[in-house]
C-alpha cells in the first residue's frame, strides 16, 4: 500500500465511473485512478464531485494493467480530502486553453501542476544535479560567496543599489571576484548562485535575477584547461538529461542530440568574418548581438555543430579581470554557445597584481575601490581561470523554450516583483 499526495488536475465521470487525474511529486505525468460505483460506491460518492485543484492524499498501488496514457494508473483503496480551493483555477491545469506568456508567468506556481510544465521544472532540477555530481565527482569544493557586495564585477550601470546600514552596497552581479580571491586555498571551487543585474533590457533571452553554475580552477597553463571542464561539464549534463528525462522530454516534445568532446573552438575574428559573409554588420571592438548569436548558431547548424566555443574577444569588450595578449590586444576570454545561444563565458584571469591594477586602470575604473579583492594578489594565487554557465539560458537552448522566463518558476525581469 502506497500513499500519493497531489493536487486534482482533471476529473471525469463516465456514467459509474469516476476518472480522477491527480499530479504529484513522483511522476511527471499525473496519477489516474479510476473508481466504479458498483465496485466502492463509498468511494465513488467521496470523489465525484471534488473540484479541480483538490490537494488529496491517495492509498493504494500501482495497478497491474496500465492501460491510460495519460498518466500512471493506481488502484485507490481510499482518497483522503486535504483542502478545496475556494475559487475557480485562474488557469487551465490541463493546457487545453493556451495562455499567454503573462499568464503563464503569474501562475506558474500552478500551472507547474501540468505534465508539461512541470516537465521544464524537473529537467532543471535534474540539470542542477548532474552540475553537483560532474563537479563533485572532478574534486571541486563547493562554496559560497556573499550577495550583498561593495562593488561589482560587471561594471556600475548594471548594478542594483541596496542600503547597507550607513553605507551603499549592492547586490551581487556574479561571484566572479570572491572566486578569484578563493584561488589563494583554494585549486577547484563552484557555486550554484543567483546573479542580480540592472539590463534595462526586456528581451526573450533577459532576466533580472537568474542563476549560474560558476567555477574557478587553478594551476591552469591556459584557458583551454577551463574550456575543457566546461565542455565536459555541459555534454555531462546535456547526455544526463537525455538518459534520465526521457518521459519529461516526450511529454515536451524535444529531441535532444548527444554532445561529444571537445566542441568546436573558433577565433572572434573567424566568428565575424562568418557572419559578415552573410551580410550581417558587427561593429569592431564589440560583443556579438543577439541576431548575430543566432545567425552564427543557424550557420554552425549547417555544419552539424551546435556546441561551440568564440575565443580570444577583443580586450574592449571583456572585463578587467582577464589576462590580456597584449600584441595582439585580445582578452582570454571565451563564449560557449548551445543552439545560437550564448550559455556560458569565462576564460583565464589575470593573476598578477600590477597586472590586475594596469587592466582597472585601463577599464577606467578606480583600484582603491577594489582594495579587499586586490590584497588577496599579494599572496600567492596562482594562474587560474573559470567559467559561469547560465542555468536558464541552458534550459531554453536545450528545451526549445520560446522565452528564458519559462525555464524559471518566479521571473524577476524588468517589470515582475511579484508573486
Amino acid at each position: 500500500m502506497e500513499r500519493i499526495c497531489g493536487w486534482i488536475v482533471r476529473l471525469k465521470v463516465v456514467g459509474r465511473v469516476a476518472i480522477t487525474e491527480v499530479a504529484t511529486d513522483l511522476y511527471s505525468k499525473p496519477v489516474v485512478v479510476a473508481v466504479k460505483s458498483n465496485r466502492d460506491p463509498e468511494l465513488f460518492s467521496k470523489v465525484k464531485d471534488l473540484p479541480i485543484g483538490t490537494a488529496v492524499c491517495i492509498n493504494g498501488e500501482v495497478s497491474p494493467e496500465q492501460r491510460s496514457k495519460r498518466g500512471v494508473e493506481y488502484l485507490a483503496r481510499d482518497i483522503r480530502i486535504y483542502s478545496k480551493p475556494n475559487e475557480s483555477m485562474p488557469v487551465d491545469l490541463v493546457g487545453k486553453v493556451p495562455a499567454l506568456l503573462d499568464t503563464r508567468v503569474k501562475y506558474r506556481y500552478l500551472l507547474i501542476r501540468n505534465p508539461v510544465e512541470r516537465s521544464i521544472i524537473k529537467v532543471r532540477a535534474l540539470v542542477l544535479k548532474l552540475a553537483r555530481e560532474f563537479l563533485e565527482n572532478r574534486g571541486f569544493i563547493e562554496v559560497h560567496t556573499p550577495k550583498i557586495v561593495a562593488a561589482g564585477a560587471e561594471g556600475g550601470a548594471t548594478l542594483f543599489q541596496v542600503k547597507y546600514f550607513e553605507s551603499n552596497a549592492y547586490l551581487s552581479q556574479s561571484p566572479q571576484l570572491y572566486k578569484q580571491m578563493l584561488m589563494a586555498s583554494f585549486s577547484k571551487v563552484y557555486e550554484i548562485t543567483p546573479y542580480f543585474r540592472a539590463e534595462k533590457f526586456n528581451t526573450r533571452r533577459h532576466l533580472n535575477e537568474s542563476w549560474g553554475i560558476d567555477v574557478e580552477q587553478g594551476f591552469i597553463d591556459s584557458e583551454e584547461d577551463v574550456m575543457k571542464t566546461l565542455e565536459e561539464l555541459v555534454a555531462y549534463i546535456v547526455n544526463g538529461v537525455r538518459e534520465r528525462a526521457s518521459e519529461e522530454l516526450e511529454l515536451l516534445g524535444v529531441e535532444v542530440k548527444p554532445l561529444s568532446t571537445p566542441f568546436k573552438r573558433m577565433d572572434f575574428r573567424e566568428a565575424v568574418e562568418l557572419l559578415r559573409n552573410k551580410g550581417l554588420e558587427i561593429p569592431e571592438g564589440e560583443d556579438l548581438s543577439e541576431a548575430a548569436e543566432r545567425e552564427l548558431g543557424n550557420i554552425m547548424a549547417e555544419k552539424g555543430c551546435e556546441a561551440y566555443f568564440i575565443k580570444k574577444f577583443p580586450w574592449t569588450a571583456a572585463g578587467f579581470y582577464y589576462m590580456r595578449d597584449e600584441e595582439e590586444l585580445t582578452a582570454r576570454k571565451f563564449d560557449l554557445d548551445y543552439r545560437g545561444l550564448e550559455v556560458a563565458s569565462g576564460g583565464q584571469r589575470e593573476h598578477r597584481y600590477e597586472k590586475l591594477v594596469e587592466s582597472l586602470k585601463l577599464k577606467g575604473l578606480n583600484p582603491s575601490d577594489f582594495e579587499y579583492y586586490l590584497e588577496a594578489f599579494k599572496y600567492g594565487i596562482p594562474p587560474h581561470g573559470g567559467f559561469g554557465l547560465g542555468v536558464e539560458r541552458l534550459l531554453m537552448s536545450l528545451l526549445n523554450l520560446d522565452n528564458i522566463r519559462l525555464a524559471t518558476i518566479f521571473v524577476r525581469d524588468r517589470t515582475r516583483l511579484t508573486p
